[in-house]
């Protein structure tokens, strides 16, 4: 099925790539929609079955699958409000949706695959398909933010490479050279230590792009400032959760050797500076895309700390990912409103919120109350079992300090949202104020829903999936 996916996703590109016509554009964006959930459905009934010796719908992948399934439907819907009747220019419109159609579908693959450099193939080619929606406005900045995107991402996968080649060697000393997942958990005991040190280091790093942490952070911040909206949501949710998918991966395989103290370490590191960097920039922002950048830095740390304290950390890592993705995309979605009445991203120029769009504040509200980790908010129930974790760990010297840090956040975070809804704005000409159809924020409210309703009462499937994907993992 994977092979029907990627070619039918591929014919589907093309076509919109070098159509004109909208309707067309409509046609061919509904039929990869259904495309995307059959295939969706499809690796679900056939969990654990290997296809092509490289693709594997594991538990992981089937959960991020379904999470990027449902972002998918929103963020293609968002873009017809985006591209405005009287700036829609064909060529650009073209080159915009096949290139959001191939990041979705190099995004599933990236999941789905079960081999190491698969992986690093397809997060190249997510890194190429970004980019070309980060520049979608063709001015100076989106020019920067793309150069800088395509310059960061271009290191880090490198690194990536590196570290393959470094752990090709030690699993070459330990009398293999299959680089799939299923094969490096069987060796893992084996596995020479100086190389497979050294392939952490540099295949951690590489991924810290994509998942936004430190040191490889700055790809994302711009990217997720200068994208349209709806491409932003994409970037700053299920994209991060293939940096996320990659270093989980490969952490799997470090938890059944001798150096995952070490390992451990190097996490709680990047983790702890990737949220002390969020809070720093965080009480400075102006520019609310640009916050919200920061604020998935704070959230990837949060979740990768789950991850090196272990335990309970595991399952909540995963849980938090995916109510984080959620929450995220739903912000942008509707920041994508805020930008329309007010023609400004920067806090000093927006407020009364509530006035000229209703519906839309109580999904700010709402959303900041989720983001912000605060009951009923999915992301409490996460963040709660991290906390224990880190406790059981004996890292109080890292939560103390991170909670500190974190209500930081909500203190800075919460001042700006709460301008933007209720304080007047400056110099703002109600007069020109371009009316938001109350219809484009139920995307969001269902998002929100999900991630309240998923902490309160989750399926027992999906707690399944959850705990088989973590079931792996050893020390």
């Amino acid at each position: 099925m994977v092979v029907y996916y990627l070619v039918t996703a591929l014919i589907i590109s093309l076509l919109l790539f070098f159509n004109r016509n909208k309707l067309v554009n409509n046609i061919l964006v509904s039929a990869f929609l259904v495309l995307q959930w059959f295939f969706t459905i499809y690796e679900y009934n056939h969990i654990n079955i290997t296809e092509l010796g490289f693709f594997k719908p594991d538990a992981l992948a089937i959960l991020l699958l379904f999470t990027l399934s449902i972002i998918a439907i929103p963020a293609f819907f968002h873009n017809y409000s985006y591209i405005h009747k009287d700036e829609d220019n064909p060529k650009v419109r073209a080159i915009y949706y096949a290139a959001m159609v191939v990041l979705v579908t190099a995004v599933g693959a990236a999941y789905l695959s079960c081999h190491i450099a698969v992986t690093w193939i397809f997060v190249e080619l997510t890194t190429l398909s970004a980019s070309a929606l980060i520049f979608h406005r063709r001015n100076t900045g989106s020019l920067e933010a793309t150069w800088k995107y395509i310059f960061v991402c271009s290191i880090s996968i490198t690194f990536v490479f590196i570290g393959i080649l470094f752990l090709s060697i030690a699993l070459q000393q330990a009398g293999s050279t299959d680089l799939s997942f299923e094969s490096l958990l069987a060796k893992a005991p084996m596995l020479n230590i100086f190389w497979l040190r050294l392939a952490f280091i540099f295949i951690f790093t590489g991924f810290t792009a994509k998942l936004g942490l430190v040191p490889m952070y700055t790809a994302g911040i711009d990217a997720k400032d200068k994208a349209p909206s709806p491409a932003a949501a994409l970037i700053s949710s299920v994209l991060m959760n293939v940096g996320f998918v990659g270093i989980f991966r490969f952490y799997e395989v470090i938890t059944h050797t001798s150096i995952l103290p070490w390992a451990n370490h190097i996490i709680i590191i990047s983790a702890f500076l990737s949220v002390f960097i969020a809070t720093v920039y965080m009480l400075k922002m102006k520019n609310i895309k640009r916050m919200l950048a920061y604020s998935s830095i704070e959230h990837m740390g949060i979740a990768m700390l789950g991850i090196a304290a272990g335990g309970i950390g595991y399952y909540a890592a995963v849980l938090h990912i995916i109510f984080h993705s959620f929450v995220k995309s739903a912000l942008f979605f509707q920041i994508g409103q805020v930008y329309s009445i007010y023609s400004s991203k920067s806090i000093y120029y927006v407020g009364n919120y509530f006035k000229y769009n209703l519906l839309g504040a109580m999904v700010l509200l709402l959303a900041f109350i989720c983001v912000s980790a605060i009951p009923p908010s999915g992301l409490f129930v996460s963040e709660f079992m991290i906390f224990i974790a880190m406790f059981e760990a004996n890292y109080l010297f890292v939560l103390i300090p991170l909670l500190i840090l974190i209500t930081t956040i909500i203190w800075a975070f919460g001042k700006n949202m709460f301008k933007l809804l209720f304080s007047p704005p400056v110099g703002f000409d109600e007069a020109a104020i371009e009316k938001v159809n109350p219809v484009e924020s139920w995307s969001q409210l269902m998002l929100l829903g999900l991630v309240i309703y998923l902490g309160l009462n989750p399926p027992a499937q999906f707690v399944f999936l959850i705990q088989e994907a973590v079931k792996n993992f050893g020390g």
